[in-house]
């Protein structure tokens, strides 16, 4: 009887048409939409090889729909419009003269959209020790308004002292708003958000994705970490909120990271990304001089502007910057990630630079938190390797610094990876920074970390068991995922 009733109900020949026909359709989405090539190609054999199931998971993590609804909403709530500061110049900084940094901060007007500020004052902090004291002062000091986004925000003692610090700000009559990636709010248990509104500070999920309505962007995050008091007073960089960024305190899984202080008409920038990612998520437009006050050129000496990156109208910004950048190098290149996964376009940039006589430098954590992405970079090193690129392994605890250095006056900083999903998924922010003396400095902290890193060679990878070297191939194909 049961037998009798599955053959009426379900009969092959319809879920064999259906799965035909749905495949058809989502394969054709794919083939149009998408532009990498293995991306296309590895989503199409998915939904084929995986009947139905193949293509809800594409429904769910293969679609960008964030782009529209992003510009539909700004749109709807007019957009924000925020204090764009006087526009620095190359001459100003003596840097007119080098014709490649002309070329990029030509791009950079293109690309970014943002103007290219002058009298900033950019600060590099090292690891928690000198990130969250800085903040937590900032926090303290704050009169008027303070503005936090963060991926991950977890409930441990740097959490706490955090939601204490905000608490008090908010006690003072403090405007306070925090926004968490709705992924990262739920890396630590209990979940910081509910402790965060118990403390009167006004906080808010990015993109909660277990809503029915938002399922369909599952795979679409914030890892923008930003910060602003008072208007003028930003913070940004790739250093999330968690205890184990105090490498010096004993916790478990310490993380090596860097993060920025930065004062000066470029935090208009970063107020402008946390505006729009509130606005976005909570529907309220935060305007007036309390939360975007006029910032004048202060003394400082960096020319920078904001790049904002996310799967809507910014899509592909950092992308497009990093490799106007390699275009552009005359004599080094030197690149700090945990995950290094470009793809073939930014393969071909470095190679036609490293052929071209230009110094390129990596630097990569010697053992990943997440070992299928450096079994994945390990298979996508050897082209470069060969045309005698320098890889190097930074020794444990876990290296999560994220730079980019271009000659003697260009860097990159924030909190994008070098993998699909920083440069095509997530939503990120970084800052194009021109500035001898930046430079030098961020290539000191660049030269330390070599100092204590070993160099991956070429006959390193190739002299691995077969076993692991297939492995790590295998995994590259699911590199556009990773």
């Amino acid at each position: 009887m049961f037998w009798h009733l599955y053959d009426t109900w379900v009969r092959p020949d319809l879920v064999v048409g259906i799965h035909t026909s749905v495949a058809l359709i989502a394969s054709c989405h794919a083939v149009l939409t998408k532009d990498e090539p293995r991306s296309a190609t590895g989503w199409v054999g998915l939904i084929w090889l995986s009947p139905l199931i193949g293509a809800l998971l594409y429904y769910i993590f293969g679609i960008n729909r964030i782009r529209r609804s992003a510009v539909t909403l700004m749109g709807a709530e007019g957009k924000v419009r925020l204090d764009r500061a006087t526009a620095g110049s190359l001459h100003a900084a003596g840097l007119l003269a080098d014709s490649g940094l002309q070329q990029l901060s030509r791009l950079g007007d293109q690309v970014s959209g943002m103007p290219l500020t002058s009298g900033n004052a950019i600060d590099p902090l090292l690891n928690g020790e000198q990130a969250y004291p800085a903040m937590l002062q900032a926090i303290a000091e704050a009169t008027a308004s303070v503005m936090l986004s963060s991926y991950i925000f977890d409930y441990d003692d740097v959490g706490r002292e955090f939601i204490e610090a905000l608490r008090l700000a908010v006690l003072r009559g403090v405007e306070v708003r925090v926004l968490i990636d709705a992924t990262g709010s739920r890396y630590s248990f209990p979940s910081v958000v509910p402790k965060l509104r118990a403390a009167g500070v006004r906080s808010a999920r990015f993109m909660p994705n277990l809503q029915p309505t938002r399922i369909a962007a599952l795979n679409l995050r914030s890892h923008r970490k930003i910060m602003v008091v008072d208007g003028r007073i930003g913070f940004t960089g790739g250093m999330n909120i968690r205890q184990g960024n105090y490498v010096t305190r004993g916790y478990p899984h310490p993380v090596q990271d860097l993060h920025f202080k930065i004062v000066g008409p470029v935090v208009a920038h970063l107020r402008q990304a946390f505006v729009e990612d509130w606005a976005f998520t909570t529907k309220e437009v935060l305007a007036g001089d309390q939360w975007l006050p006029h910032i004048e050129p202060g003394r400082g000496d960096v020319l920078a502007r904001g790049v904002p990156d996310g799967p809507d109208r910014d899509f592909e910004k950092v992308l497009w910057t990093m490799l106007g950048a390699i275009s552009s190098a005359r004599t080094r290149i030197r690149i700090a990630t945990p995950y290094f996964l470009p793809d073939s376009t930014a393969v071909r940039f470095l190679s036609v630079a490293l052929m071209s006589g230009v110094q390129v430098e990596i630097l990569l954590p010697e053992k990943n938190n997440i070992p299928p992405v450096a079994w994945a970079a390990f298979a996508t090193l050897p082209p470069l390797l060969q045309k005698n690129c320098k890889v190097y392994l930074v020794p444990p605890p876990f290296d999560h610094t994220k730079m980019m250095l271009i000659d003697d006056a260009w860097a990159l900083i924030g909190s994008a990876n070098w993998d699909a999903r920083s440069l095509r998924l997530n939503f990120e922010f970084n800052i194009e920074c021109f500035s001898r003396d930046l430079a030098d400095r961020l290539h000191l902290v660049f030269d330390d970390k070599l100092r204590r890193s070993r160099p991956l060679t070429l006959e390193d990878l190739s002299s691995r068991s077969f076993p692991v070297r297939l492995r790590d191939s295998v995994t590259r194909l699911f590199a556009p995922y990773l």
